[in-house]
Order: C-alpha cells, then sequence, then structure tokens
C-alpha cells in the first residue's frame, strides 16, 4: 500500500515524498482513511511508530478539504500535548507536511516569552499546538479563541495524566464547541485514558497497533548487574569501550542528571542534560547539539522519554530504572524507531530488583542478565529503599514523583512556567 491510496491530495503527497516516504506504517494506513471520515479516534501505539504523520496528514486533508476563511484566520485545529519538546516536534510536522499548504500554524508552551506567542495568535492562526498551561493563560488573557476548532488531538494523552494535567484539559474543553473531531492517542490504555475516553469520545473507532505496553521487537534488551556505586563508572567503560557516538541516558532525577552529565564530561565524554529545571533555550540547544554529534550523550529525566525524536537512534541506557514500570516502555521507545534496530541498556543494582521485576510483569518479557567482568555486584551489598524527590522511600511500582506537578493558579494574569 502507498500514500497515494489514502485519500492524500498530490500537495500533501509532494510533501511526503520530499521527505522520502513511500510507504505508510501501520498505523498510518489504519488512521488516516478512518480520520478523514471526521469519525472520533482513540488510537493506541508504540513510540516511533510515525503516529504523528498518522493525525497530522488527515489533519492538512481535512482542513484542505473545508471552505476558505473569510477574513482573519481562527483557529480549526487543536493539538495538545504534555512536554515542550513533543509540542515543538509536532509542530515540525505540521509544517513540514504543510508546506505546500496555505494554513498558517505556531506552537504555544511555557519556558519562554508570552508576548511573541500572543503576537502571532493576533495575526491568525489555523492550527495550533500547544501544551496545557500557557494555552490556559493565552486563553484567559483573551489572547486565543478557541470557539471555532473543528478537529482537537490528544497526542500522549496517558503522560498528561501521569503529570497531572487533566484538570487544565478540562478546563479547556469548556472553551471548545460541543461539535467537534476529538483523536485521542495513547502509547497505554490505562483505565484513566478508557475513562477520559468515554467522556471525550463519540463513537470512537479504535485503533491499537501493537499491544498496549508491548516494546519493540526491534529494540535488544539487555541488563548489566552492577553495584550502585559503580554505575558511573560502567557507563563510561561502556560508551568508551565501544566507541559509541551517539548515547541517551536517563536518570530518576534532575539533580542525578547534573551529577552524571558532569561525572561524564571528567571522563571525557562530551555531555549535556534536559530536565525540567532546565530553560528552554537550554534544552532545545542540548536537543540540536545531541542531534548533529557534538555532544556524544544527552542525560535525561524522563520529561524526555516522550518528546525526543532522533532517527535511528543506536542506544538508549537506564542509568536508574523508573519508579514507574510504564515509563520504562516509553524511555527505550526512543530507539528502534520505525523498524531500525535499537539496543536498550538497563544498569541494575540490588536497590532496583523489584522495580526490573514490575517492568518484566508488565511487558511479559524476561530481559536477559549479562554480567561483566570486573563489574560483578558485590553479594554482600543489601537492598536499600529507593529515595524519592523530597526524601521519602519508595517501593517498585505506584505513582511516580511528577517532574511537572502542576502548581496552583497564582492569578489569571501570572503565566505558567511548567509547561
Amino acid at each position: 500500500m502507498s500514500f497515494k491510496t489514502l485519500g492524500l491530495s498530490d500537495k500533501l503527497l509532494k510533501a511526503i515524498s520530499d521527505e522520502g516516504y513511500n510507504k505508510p506504517t501501520p498505523i498510518q494506513k489504519q488512521a488516516i482513511p478512518i480520520i478523514l471520515q471526521k469519525r472520533d479516534v482513540l488510537a493506541g501505539a508504540q513510540t516511533g511508530t510515525g503516529k504523528t504523520a498518522g493525525f497530522t496528514l488527515p489533519l492538512l486533508q481535512m482542513l484542505d478539504d473545508g471552505p476558505p476563511p473569510k477574513g482573519k484566520r481562527q483557529v480549526r485545529a487543536l493539538i495538545l500535548t504534555p512536554t515542550r519538546e513533543l509540542a515543538a516536534q509536532v509542530a515540525q510536522s505540521v509544517e513540514t507536511y504543510g508546506k505546500y499548504l496555505p494554513f498558517k500554524s505556531t506552537v504555544i508552551f511555557g519556558g519562554v516569552g508570552v508576548n511573541p506567542q500572543i503576537s502571532t495568535l493576533r495575526k491568525g492562526v489555523d492550527i495550533v499546538i500547544a501544551t496545557p498551561g500557557r494555552l490556559l493563560d493565552l486563553i484567559e488573557q483573551k489572547a486565543l479563541n478557541l470557539s471555532q476548532v473543528e478537529c482537537l488531538i490528544l497526542d500522549e494523552a496517558d503522560r498528561m495524566l501521569d503529570m497531572g494535567f487533566i484538570r487544565d484539559i478540562r478546563k479547556i474543553l469548556a472553551f471548545l464547541p460541543k461539535r467537534r473531531q476529538n483523536l485521542l492517542f495513547s502509547a497505554t490504555f490505562s483505565k484513566e485514558i478508557k475513562k477520559l475516553a468515554d467522556t471525550l469520545l463519540n463513537n470512537p473507532a479504535l485503533i491499537e497497533v501493537a499491544r498496549a505496553n508491548k516494546t519493540a521487537e526491534q529494540i535488544k534488551q539487555i541488563v548489566y548487574p552492577v553495584d550502585k556505586k559503580r554505575k558511573r563508572e560502567l557507563i563510561s567503560y561502556l560508551i568508551g569501550s565501544n566507541n559509541w557516538k551517539q548515547v541517551l541516558v536517563f536518570t530518576r532525577t534532575k539533580h542525578g542528571a547534573n551529577r552524571l552529565c558532569e561525572q561524564l564530561g571528567k571522563d571525557g565524554l562530551s555531555s549535556a542534560a534536559i530536565h525540567g529545571n532546565k530553560s528552554q533555550g537550554a534544552r532545545t540547544r542540548a536537543l540540536a547539539n545531541f542531534k548533529e554529534g557534538s555532544v556524544r550523550v544527552l542525560v535525561a529525566t524522563d520529561i524526555a522519554a516522550r518528546g525526543i525524536d532522533i532517527e535511528e537512534l543506536p542506544h538508549v541506557i537506564n542509568f536508574e530504572l523508573p519508579n514507574v514500570a510504564e515509563d520504562y516502555v516509553h524511555r527505550i521507545g526512543r530507539t528502534g524507531r520505525a523498524g531500525s534496530i535499537g539496543e536498550a541498556i538497563s544498569l541494575v543494582c540490588i536497590d532496583e530488583d523489584e522495580l526490573l521485576q514490575n517492568i518484566e510483569k508488565l511487558t511479559k518479557y524476561k530481559i536477559p542478565k549479562v554480567k561483566i567482568k570486573g563489574f560483578e555486584p558485590d553479594k554482600t551489598i543489601k537492598a536499600e529503599p529507593i529515595q524519592k524527590q523530597g526524601g521519602r522511600s519508595r517501593k517498585g511500582g505506584g505513582q511516580s514523583s511528577r517532574e511537572h506537578k502542576p502548581q496552583r493558579r497564582q492569578s489569571s494574569n501570572t503565566s505558567r512556567r511548567r509547561s
């Protein structure tokens, strides 16, 4: 099957061809025709399956099929994402595939100045890609009118719920027209997602291209048992001895990411950290330098697990296992994207045995364990409780500490910085 059979215009097909694509992925084959029928959709797909194009392409087609706007452009489509990086990624997709179409789009998120965003909105746009916090601020400042929205897309909806955005989402829904198309994309189908779908979607088509919470088959997974105090030494050894040029490393905390980044730099490995305490400019620069190769190791917290899109990223390393098993799936999904081969390595100390068991239970996959000579764990060391940020101990499973826990609104004129 080619894109030509999916009901897309010549202008969209040309944009697709410019990117070197000729065959749609499974999620695209299923989603595009259904979305073009203007049905509500509940879609589940592994990360790296091409789902962003799966909704941007039919969205652009539907807007192009509609009547041309009269007077000032009105927002006709709203795409909500949980993180700034993901918003920027989706915005790039809209721009890439819509380059031969007359539509204007803009991306809105916190961490940057609000005035340029207000100025762009006042000129008129057709498509808004946004994180919930900053979007609500602009609505309250009367800088944004959503009364003409024809299509709402919630991307990475499960992550938005994890990060505590459900209240913001409900507030945003109140500003939208009741008659509209709704598309909900989620990597996992939790009870909370199904509850949200029940309230948001009208007789939706269910699309699921892979079993929920299943890791991609093209990702080689491996566990290296190692003592906690020797993890940094082992990670430097792995990267240096294998001469890996591009490695994404996940830590549990922001402080841990900074510390590891500094330590790797002392070991001669060019590194950068990306997490919620970094300014948007610093996060953007770090990601750009990593993509172009001037930074060899990108150390990230889970905020980056869904927002980093790098073609053919070969290696992901879990310096520490996540507290929530589902986050493991999202982390390692940064590699092995769109059919390419990737490797996901987890450095696991005795404290993390229960976390590893939770991951294997969720994914229904026993991850192979390999001991590296010289780094074998000390059997006399006993497990200790894993500390959350803030100092409380936690056992495996349960809810993770949220890097982007929403703050209480100070006033309608106070701009959010959390999204």
